[in-house]
């Protein structure tokens, strides 16, 4: 099954790319950077020029580049102007405080104006830009501000109260708390007021020569065992940025845009914050929390062309059904894209019954910095595949043997990128020897298990760390749980392995249901026929558990992991990424 995804209505734009081989075969990067302007006078490449003073310069600067939608009911907008003009305010600021380039910026606050603006400001000032998430607890959060050395916070007075206060003297590498005032009281003595230094600095800032190598972003991953993983990345990287927008994306200039990830994520600061705006179109910020009817509001209301979302979300919308959906003129959509895990089949096919167009899922990493196989708009989708490489970049699947790394036709194996694309991750703070084990003969190894059909299409089958062995069998959970959620009263699955002394291991499938199921013994047992229907007895869970929800990181990330080591009584490892779950 695939559906055809070119736009059919009369006037619809044409996508960005409609001919996916004649682009691989002619595109080069250097051909790709003639896209961007470059900072005047050959001074180099700057991620917060391309995104907004090139667009002021070539007279664009009216155009709306942020429509904040506050939790409150709050509506702001910013042009390209005047974000460029405010952001220039905040790098002013930063120079006053003799932030330096290389300097640690770091934000701990919820989805407001003042996030982005600082995002931009310090980027210009070539200070490295790190969003954390607000819901982060005191523990997570002191070990990222430590391990990044930040120099610069910019939070809350709540979050600073509650959060950051009392550990301020274990964080000797913070000089300066700016504190976005929600009440207008006197703030702590130890902090300075972000509005009142906005207002006293000139809009006016010229951005120094920006070497492309110069560091600009720093993301932390989840960890798994240990602390999280520091992953640095480049100005350059906004090329990669800008085209993968472009192209995976497919954002026109005039489009209005919405990605529902926070920056406190590595999506949240390349598509929903650089990527939009290289591209020159509107983006999207709703302040508040998922809820059903409110995204369908939104969708509406603000009539969102390009929508890019997590499979948790998608799979929360199939769960409310087709009801909040009702009398809702969503005729604007003209592509949706999932990102953070792989995407059930079922989403694919659910999406083009109800919105009548399939979401398009992709697959990247924090360390990749940017999309690296996606589905196109001009491409048929395949649902529960990933889709195909980007142009420009080079996949293969390998496999470690004792003369180096083998390529195989079509895996199952180990996904490699071969390196040199512009937003590759530069290093991991402070861990050279965790970083250099990452590449192989000259290829990324991305830890990410796959196989690719003739087509080219390449379909996600686990973790490394998650595949299981069966009684000879090696099964990726991702095929286990996509069978079960063929089921209907199935909403979300996780299978992980059990120890068992014939099987090596059996799989353990963990089920969130539908509304309206009843999560008796009969329903389990029909579960675990129906599995063993589509999937044979070899593979099929035979161990059921029902559960209200699914351990997952706030990104959306599924933890198996934490799963298996609550199953089998082991050490739960770092969970400071963990979203409140039900299966404590």
């Amino acid at each position: 099954m695939s559906y055809s995804t070119i736009q059919k209505r009369p006037g619809a734009l044409a996508p960005n790319m409609t001919d996916y081989t004649a682009l691989c075969r002619d595109f080069s990067w250097e051909r790709a950077r003639r896209e961007l302007d470059g900072l005047p006078e050959g001074r180099g490449l700057n991620i917060a020029y391309e995104a907004l003073d090139r667009h002021v310069e070539a007279g664009r600067g009216a155009h709306t580049a942020l429509r904040w939608l506050g939790k409150r009911g709050e509506r702001r907008e910013y042009s390209y102007e005047v974000l460029a003009r405010t952001s220039n305010r905040f790098a002013n600021v930063l120079r006053e405080l003799g932030v330096a380039p290389g300097d640690v910026v770091c934000t701990l606050l919820g989805r407001v104006p003042e996030l982005y603006i600082t995002a931009l400001g310090s980027l210009k000032q070539r200070a490295v830009f790190c969003s954390l998430f607000s819901a982060f607890g005191p523990e997570p959060l002191k070990t990222r501000l430590q391990l990044g050395a930040a120099k610069v916070l910019v939070t809350s007075e709540r979050i600073y109260a509650t959060k950051v206060a009392a550990m301020r003297s274990e964080l000797p590498n913070l000089k300066y708390v700016l504190i976005v005032s929600e009440s207008g009281s006197q703030l702590p003595a130890d902090t300075l007021d972000y509005a009142a230094l906005l207002a006293r600095q000139s809009a006016a800032f010229e951005i120094a020569p920006t070497d492309p190598e110069t560091p600009a972003l720093l993301h932390f991953t989840s960890g798994t065992t240990g602390t999280p993983k520091g992953a640095v990345h480049v100005h350059r990287a906004v090329l990669m940025h800008h085209i993968t927008g472009k192209y995976a994306l497919d954002l026109h200039p005039n489009d209005v845009f919405w990605c529902t990830a926070d920056p406190g994520w590595v999506t949240g600061t390349s598509y929903g914050i650089i990527a939009p705006l290289t591209n020159g179109v509107t983006m999207v910020v709703d302040e508040a929390e998922f809820d059903v009817e409110r995204w369908y509001r939104i969708l509406e209301s603000e009539r969102v062309e390009v929508f890019y979302t997590a499979p948790t979300a998608i799979r929360r919308l199939m769960r409310a059904g087709k009801e909040p959906l009702a009398g809702r003129d969503l005729s604007s959509l003209r592509f949706m894209a999932s990102v953070g895990e792989p995407l059930n089949p079922e989403a694919v096919v659910w999406s083009q019954e109800v919105f009548g167009k399939p979401f398009h899922d992709n697959w990247w990493q924090t360390e990749t910095g940017g999309i690296m196989i996606a589905n196109f708009a001009a491409l048929d989708v395949k649902p529960g595949s990933m889709g195909v490489p980007l142009p420009g970049v080079e996949a293969a699947i390998v496999r470690r043997g004792e003369q180096g790394l083998e390529i195989l036709a079509e895996g199952p194996g180990e996904l490699a990128l071969r390196t040199g694309w512009p937003s590759m991750f530069r290093r991991y703070l402070n861990e050279p020897a965790r970083y250099e084990k990452c590449f192989v003969d000259g290829w990324y190894l991305s830890g990410d298990l796959v196989t690719r059909d003739r087509d080219g299409y390449y379909t996600f089958v686990g973790r490394k760390d998650d595949v299981i062995k069966t009684a000879g069998h090696l099964v990726g959970p991702f095929e286990v749980e996509s069978a079960l959620m063929e089921h209907h009263a199935v909403a979300e699955a996780a299978v992980i392995g059990k120890p068992d002394p014939v099987a090596g291991d059996i799989l353990k499938a963990f089920v969130v249901l539908h509304l309206g199921h009843n999560a008796d013994d009969k329903l389990r047992a029909e579960l675990i026929g129906f599995g063993r229907k589509r999937l044979g007895a070899a593979i099929a869970p035979r161990e059921l558990e029902f559960v209200a929800s699914l351990p997952r990181t706030r990104s959306g990330k599924i933890l198996r992991r934490l799963l298996r080591a609550r199953e089998l009584g082991l050490p739960e490892g770092d969970v400071s990424t963990l979203e409140e779950d039900a299966t404590k």
